[in-house]
């Protein structure tokens, strides 16, 4: 029953990742190379926040919310985005659409952030004796990382590689950028200033996943009209 708890819970975890490669364009234009290429980005950009985290963070004495240090985070927590960055631009990618390659991106970022944060909890805690939700909740909330991640990829597309973009369109396109970008500080402001228990965060973070993708995708849509 332990296992099979664990399987349940690794399948509503890393599935969806494999679902939308093969449920996509992605797996006909072969982009499996692109998505390995920024997981290993984020990987490295993962050592950098560990290194700056351990730097200028103290280690809390309570689990209460303290703007300064949440303040910190939040900056530290933008060398995401000069990692996504990096990936969209930099590296080099099989000749691929624009709008596959922040999708391959996205995805391959995403699911290394699974991997790294998720996969050693499910492991050890999934396995016990006694049944809990909270590691089903960890699975929707990775379903939610996903749509949020893609939704930033597809947004950075947006800024760094489209040129010819609406100038009404621009402050709203960074805008909802930021928003994504600190949306792991107003998760756990959620979670630490406010009291929020897990099911209700993941809740919060399943929704504004949604609001955010629409959005997004109304935005790139947009963005791809020919001018006039």
């Amino acid at each position: 029953m332990t296992v099979f708890h664990f399987f349940n819970c690794a399948i509503l975890t890393f599935g969806p990742h494999a679902v939308y490669y093969s449920a996509t364009p992605l797996s006909e234009y072969d982009t499996i190379g692109t998505s390995v290429k920024a997981a290993l980005v984020y990987l490295g950009t993962a050592l950098v926040k560990l290194v700056c985290l351990a730097t200028f963070l103290k280690v809390p004495e309570n689990d209460s919310f303290d703007p300064y240090q949440e303040l910190l985070k939040a900056l530290i927590g933008f060398v995401d985005v000069a990692g996504l960055y990096f990936a969209l631009t930099q590296l080099t990618h099989r000749n691929i659409s624009q709008h596959h390659k922040f999708q391959a991106v996205g995805l391959g970022w995403a699911f290394a952030d699974s991997v790294l944060h998720r996969l050693a909890p499910l492991w050890v805690g999934a396995r016990g004796l006694e049944f809990t939700w909270e590691y089903i909740l960890q699975g929707l909330e990775a379903n939610a990382n996903l749509v949020l991640t893609v939704s930033l990829a597809a947004l950075g597309s947006l800024m760094w590689l489209r040129k010819n973009k609406p100038r009404t369109l621009i402050p709203i396109i960074y805008a909802c950028a930021l928003i994504l970008a600190t949306m792991p500080s107003i998760t756990s402001y959620l979670r630490r200033g406010l009291g929020w228990h897990l099911p209700k965060v993941v809740g919060f973070e399943l929704f504004s996943s949604l609001v955010m993708a629409f959005i997004s995708w109304q935005l790139f849509s947009a963005c791809q009209r020919p001018s006039i």
